[in-house]
């Protein structure tokens, strides 16, 4: 089953409401998986997010969009010492140096594969080359990828997507840029193993007078 990866961000960005969403939303019942970008909030409010989301049990995952090795590098001992679940994102140029600080250590790291460029981030490159980013990165022993796969403006999403775990043996999240139910229900057809939404969710593209939870559950009662 393809799950859902509910991210408290918009435009790459985590909100700065970021706490008080997630009060409004945690106890949704089949919410297990709940996210946020390295940017957007402070030290003590990203501390105070994790802490509240350990206390319902969820999984969580935090997606590094900085284009620098020192803020990938810092992201990563960020997410050891709060104790997220799943690191995700990344540029290709810092993969080795944040697989160096983490692996071995209790947090799974799932990069993006592809040229990421620009904030909101875009995604550049051919799908061989991706083809090849997957098998490299997987050789470094990594615990799946996280492809931009809507983020790409001039390439076959569906294609791009098999192709990609043609060769892939890990997990895949597809991230960025999901806003109707018919790309949900790809993700869940193409046996893709998560999915991300954040901004679509807080445009309300699911349930338009709905709040926030109701977008949400909107979105899981679609896999």
């Amino acid at each position: 089953m393809t799950e859902f990866i509910f991210m408290l961000t918009y435009d790459d960005v985590t909100r700065k409401d970021a706490i008080e969403i997630y009060e409004g939303i945690r106890n949704i019942e089949d919410l297990k998986f709940v996210g946020f970008k390295n940017i957007g909030l402070k030290m003590g409010e990203y501390e105070r997010l994790v802490n509240m989301m350990k206390e319902d049990g969820k999984t969580i995952f935090l997606e590094v969009v900085s284009d620098s090795e020192e803020e990938s590098i810092k992201s990563a001992k960020v997410g050891l010492e709060f104790g997220v679940d799943c690191l995700i994102g990344t540029m290709k140029p810092y993969i080795d140096a944040s697989l160096k600080y983490i692996k071995g250590k209790p947090i799974k790291f799932m990069p993006y594969i592809g040229d990421v460029v620009d904030h909101p981030c875009i995604l550049k490159g051919t799908i061989e080359e991706m083809q090849e980013d997957a098998k490299e990165v997987e050789v470094k022993g990594v615990d799946g990828i996280n492809l931009l796969a809507y983020r790409h403006q001039t390439i076959d999403v569906e294609e791009l997507i098999k192709r990609v775990m043609d060769v892939m043996r890990t997990e895949l999240i597809v991230a960025g840029s999901i806003k109707t139910p018919e790309q949900i229900k790809k993700m869940d057809e193409l046996n893709v193993w998560a999915f991300t939404i954040g901004t679509a969710i807080f445009d309300k593209k699911f349930v338009p007078e709905g709040s926030y939870a109701d977008n949400i559950k909107k979105v899981l009662s679609f896999i």
